[in-house]
């Protein structure tokens, strides 16, 4: 029986061995089954956290449109912060921006469940399909509904 490895013991310990192994050019020793599972499985997360980011902020479009009267500044910070953050992460990886129109099912459905979850609004106030364009999703100017002071005020 093999004695488990260091990338199942300790993984900081073999992303540093492979550092080392990389820079020192010492290609026979490098672990490249596993070296080439991690790097995969980076650009899976960057997906992901494009999706996360995309979830939330449509979560909180939801929210502003859906509870007009429950508006926050907390939520206000919410949507341009999550914009802000989607604009680093698509500037840090230009490859990720056809993903977005890709994900943006996805993103709705689970947006529409943080808005449940968060108004205690039920399901059926939602639409079925995303009420709103990639790029008024992506606008920093775009609020969806009725005007609101909070977006005014800010502006100062």
């Amino acid at each position: 029986m093999l004695s488990p490895s260091l990338y199942e013991t300790d993984f900081y310990a073999w992303t540093e061995e492979q550092a080392t192994l990389l820079r020192n050019e010492q290609w026979s020793q490098i672990d490249r089954q596993n070296l080439i599972e991690e790097i995969q499985s980076l650009g899976k997360q960057q997906r992901q956290e494009l999706r996360n980011r995309l979830s939330v902020l449509i979560g909180h479009l939801l929210k502003w449109e859906y509870q007009s009267q429950h508006r926050s500044r907390s939520w206000l910070a919410t949507l341009r912060i999550q914009r802000l953050d989607i604009a680093e992460l698509l500037e840090d990886n230009p490859s990720l921006k056809p993903y977005l129109e890709e994900v943006l099912r996805k993103a709705y459905l689970k947006g529409v469940e943080l808005a449940v979850g968060e108004t205690d609004l039920p399901k059926r106030t939602f639409p079925v399909e995303c009420p709103y364009s990639l790029s008024e999703i992506m606008d920093y100017d775009f609020y969806p509904g009725e005007s609101s002071k909070l977006v005014d005020e800010s502006e100062q």
